[in-house]
């Protein structure tokens, strides 16, 4: 075995201990939802650009069920992408301020996202326990992540870090997320730790 095959199999088995030894959490294992909001403007665009992406669901799918295996598919992919993709925002690939895409070896955070949901979707895992989700910075930039929805709890995937976190584990402040039911739809984020968010344009 080579060196970095070592490293990554200790590095995901290590993880996928610690995770999957959790028994209880500080806070709901799963974030609560409070209705529907209206879709990021970049992902408005991608779903005219790419409708397929953008419907309805099959069905209402359990949440994943978190063994090892596939405990072990999510660091993957998310320590692969991580690694293969080089982050660059919008403005200095596109030109833009905002341009959600596939990216192939540059990428912003929603970048990113969208092909570490493609590629779990590829290996098994239901759309609608993918979902992609926005939040805030404790700086209060927004930034988008991956929610993976799983019958222990709703784990982040995150351009900034390797390792996989239970959403009440992370810094950021949750604002709105896909729907289960519909990957074109989004619903409104209830996180219980924010003191005072009234005031923050989700926009």
């Amino acid at each position: 075995m080579t060196r970095t095959k070592s490293f990554k199999a200790s590095f995901f088995g290590v993880l996928g201990s610690l995770a999957l030894a959790t028994s209880a959490f500080a806070f709901p294992a799963n974030m609560a939802t409070e209705g529907p909001t209206n879709p990021p403007v970049g992902h408005y665009e991608f779903c005219r650009t790419a409708p397929d992406e953008c419907r309805s669901n099959p069905s209402k799918a359990a949440p994943l069920a978190l063994t090892r295996e596939s405990w072990k598919t999510i660091l993957e992919v998310n320590y692969d992408v991580n690694e293969r993709i080089t982050p660059m925002t919008d403005k200095e690939i596109y030109g833009v301020e905002e341009h959600w895409a596939y990216p192939e070896t540059v990428g912003d955070c929603e970048d990113y996202v969208l092909l570490k949901r493609r590629e779990l979707m590829q290996a098994g895992i239901a759309p609608g326990n993918l979902l992609i989700t926005v939040v805030l910075q404790p700086n209060g930039d927004g930034h988008a992540v991956l929610t993976v929805r799983t019958d222990r709890g709703d784990f982040i995937l995150d351009n900034m870090r390797s390792k996989v976190l239970i959403w009440s584990d992370t810094e950021y402040t949750y604002l709105k997320r896909q729907s289960v039911e519909n990957a074109g739809r989004w619903v409104k984020l209830e996180d219980g730790r924010a003191v005072a968010v009234g005031s923050v344009q989700t926009q």
